[in-house]
């Protein structure tokens, strides 16, 4: 039944995207910061909201949420246990099923927030991820709330994941993430390519996500950080010698907050 269902970005504030999954009659959204621009599009596709998935509690995530609520009455809100505008909270292992046919795991992603959680389901056989800020294509997100090893750790979780899951983060980051890859890794191949064909789509203001997992693992840094070459990198920034893939994201974290 899933098969029936598609996804499409919606643009909000400077670079975010909210998520929106529908059948033609129902939809979800993930991580509405935005009721406005929500609504907009609910009404030029005559969709009804049923259901909102929220990932952490940033306001450019969950801005939206209240008023849309208003609006949509009878929809079911989804998100970590410490979100109070959810009448379902989502843990590491649980499954939810918020549209017909359409289910969802929830992985528990600590590090940018400490209550960030991710879903992961498929589409007619093809995996997806709603990664929120954890995940970005080519990078990854700041640590506010969490510490290196946690953020590591949830990278780690997500690296699991099948290599052709299709990747939907919240934010319009791709080419500076890519500079700042290519200054981790000049060397590589993958990753040049990847900055081509990033750069192509946003000269044609056209979206560089959802990426993959598998491209994830190939170019993104922060993915990386059990790769010789990424290790050196960051033990030449440092001027160190790094401890392992928990030292070694810390290090390109810090490197990437100044870049």
């Amino acid at each position: 039944m899933s098969s029936n269902y598609n996804v499409s970005a919606i643009k909000a504030f400077d670079d975010n995207y909210i998520w929106l999954v529908d059948n033609g009659q129902q939809a979800l959204l993930v991580d509405p910061g935005d009721a406005e621009v929500v609504l907009a599009k609910l009404q030029d596709e005559a969709l009804e909201l049923c259901a909102i998935l929220i990932t952490h509690h940033h306001f450019d995530h969950v801005g939206g949420v209240e008023a849309l609520a208003r609006k949509y009455p009878q929809l079911t809100i989804y998100g970590p246990p410490s979100q109070s505008l959810a009448q379902q909270h989502c843990e590491q292992g649980d499954e939810i099923e918020p549209l017909p046919g359409l289910v969802f795991g929830v992985i528990e992603v600590p590090g940018h927030t400490l209550d960030h959680i991710a879903y992961f389901g498929d589409i007619a056989a093809q995996p997806l991820l709603f990664c929120g800020d954890t995940l970005f294509a080519g990078g990854c997100g700041r640590m506010f709330e969490g510490n290196p090893e946690q953020m590591h750790g949830s990278l780690e979780r997500l690296a699991s994941l099948p290599g052709n899951t299709l990747v939907y983060c919240a934010h319009e980051y791709t080419l500076g993430n890519l500079a700042f890859a290519q200054a981790v890794e000049p060397d590589n191949k993958t990753l040049q390519q990847r900055l081509l064909d990033a750069t192509a789509l946003r000269q044609q203001d056209q979206p560089t996500v959802p990426s993959t997992m598998a491209l994830e693992l190939a170019t993104n840094p922060f993915m990386r950080c059990r790769q010789p070459a990424v290790q050196k990198a960051a033990g030449l920034r440092a001027k160190t010698i790094v401890n392992g893939p928990v030292d070694t994201f810390a290090i390109l974290r810090k490197w990437k907050d100044g870049f």
